[in-house]
């Protein structure tokens, strides 16, 4: 039986509204060697080329390409604030919440996902022990202000026949796995104070939350530039909604631990396997977000936590290729202790860098996403790894695949029901991301497994 466990930890002096002044601003010379990557990047983009510079230079795809990066000590990080208590129930303040107050075990209710775990359980010494984890794309539970009702998100849940309509094609993935997750592009909120400047404000019914329970979904990344598209308040009744339904929950400071039931075998019966999330939308942060992401990661750490997934909110929208910065950033998240990077807000697929043993997914798309009723780029995927621990540790290896998938059940247009791809549609999103990872030295074979070079 697998539920949700618990909720978003905090740490830190990061207050989100305090640096919002210098997030909306990001400093001109990052700008300017942003844009000096980005043409320099370009340049290098045929996979072959690119991947025969990288083994001459480097003497190897697996090498670093950026200096190691000096991780500070505890005194040198924001403190946490309050800390982690296992005993305290979901359903504090939503100010509480909002502010980076909110820890504790979140109640999965009545509705809480069950399925079978996936996990090797026939071994109960402690010996070696499996978990699979499913990330997948963009999810927008909702419309923008611009759309109309005919052929929308809320008319095609308020037309479903069952609530399981939107995710029910890939369900049984993720019911099969240990933990599924996926990035929240938007709140769910009630709320008609659209944020001053934001072309696309984004928002669902808080009662579609429960899609997520339906789907099998577990936790959620919501870092990303529409969290605060109804301002704090619309962030605080989403975390009221996701907690309602027992979602783990990450962004900024706001870490979240997720902890997989009967898995204790891992440990020799004493404790559950334990995995820790941090979200962290570095479109807005810019700089500020790998210390933060040190700060979280130390925060984990401090929780036994027994794998770290780090959510990265980056890059270019609708490029297909990484930005010079995101894989330092994904590198030195790795070298940092992380052992899953995950990346959003492009809104379509780039590459697989495997690092030093480990992944990181440049971009997983959309998946399913209610902000565009025929989206020119329905291709998608779900990412899983399956990590394997022998006697309560992590062995590092690379059992990874993707399976390609539809962001749409029908090609005409969006009905916001991701679907795995199947004939062409297969061949073709496992060609484009064969593509996009070359450069990495990844391939991948024909089932979608992950094939290291």
């Amino acid at each position: 039986m697998r539920v949700n466990v618990l909720a978003g930890l905090t740490n830190g002096e990061w207050d989100h509204d305090s640096c919002e002044a210098t997030v909306s601003t990001k400093d001109a010379d990052h700008a300017t060697i942003m844009r000096e990557q980005l043409m320099g990047y370009r340049k290098q983009r045929f996979a072959a080329l690119f991947c025969a510079a990288a083994v001459i230079m480097l003497g190897g795809c697996g090498d670093d390409l950026t200096q190691q990066v000096y991780i500070p000590g505890r005194e040198d990080l924001a403190q946490p604030i309050g800390g982690y208590n296992a005993t305290t129930q979901a359903g504090q303040t939503a100010e509480d919440s909002a502010t980076g107050a909110q820890t504790g075990t979140a109640s999965g209710g009545e509705n809480a996902t069950t399925s079978g775990s996936c996990h090797d359980s026939g071994d109960l010494t402690g010996e070696r022990y499996t978990i699979t984890i499913s990330a997948a794309g963009d999810v927008t539970l909702g419309n923008h202000q611009e759309q109309d009702y005919s052929a929308s998100f809320r008319q095609a849940y308020d037309q479903a026949e069952d609530e399981g309509y939107f995710f029910e094609n890939v369900r049984d993935i993720f019911a099969a796995d240990d933990m599924t997750i996926v990035n929240l592009e938007g709140p769910l909120t009630t709320s008609e104070q659209m944020r001053e400047g934001q072309t696309y404000c984004i928002k669902g019914d808080p009662a579609y939350a429960h899609l997520l329970t339906l789907g099998s979904i577990e936790a959620v990344s919501f870092a990303n530039n529409h969290r605060l598209d109804y301002g704090e308040q619309g962030s605080r009744d989403t975390v009221v909604a996701l907690e309602k339904e027992g979602i783990i929950y990450a962004y900024d400071k706001n870490v979240g631990i997720y902890e997989i039931p009967d898995s204790a075998a891992a440990h020799g019966g004493e404790r559950n396997l334990k995995i820790g999330i941090i979200s962290v939308n570095e479109v807005e942060w810019g700089a500020q977000a790998e210390k933060l992401i040190q700060n979280n990661i130390e925060v984990l750490r401090e929780q036994n936590v027994d794998l770290i997934l780090a959510c990265c909110h980056w890059g270019i929208e609708k490029d297909n290729y990484p930005e010079n910065y995101q894989q330092q950033l994904g590198r030195k998240c790795i070298d940092w202790g992380v052992d899953l990077v995950i990346g959003h807000h492009p809104h379509v697929l780039q590459g697989i860098e495997e690092y030093k043993g480990r992944y990181i997914i440049y971009s997983l798309a959309n998946f399913c996403f209610g902000a565009n009723r025929n989206p020119e780029d329905k291709d998608t995927m779900i990412f899983q790894q399956t990590f394997t621990f022998e006697n309560g540790e992590k062995v590092e290896d690379q059992n990874a695949r993707i399976i390609p998938c539809m962001v749409s059940s029908v090609k005409t247009r969006n009905d916001f029901r991701p679907t795995p791809a199947t004939g062409e549609d297969k061949q073709r999103i496992l060609q484009r991301m064969n593509e996009y990872s070359s450069a990495f030295c990844v391939t991948f074979d024909e089932d979608g497994g992950i094939i290291v070079n």
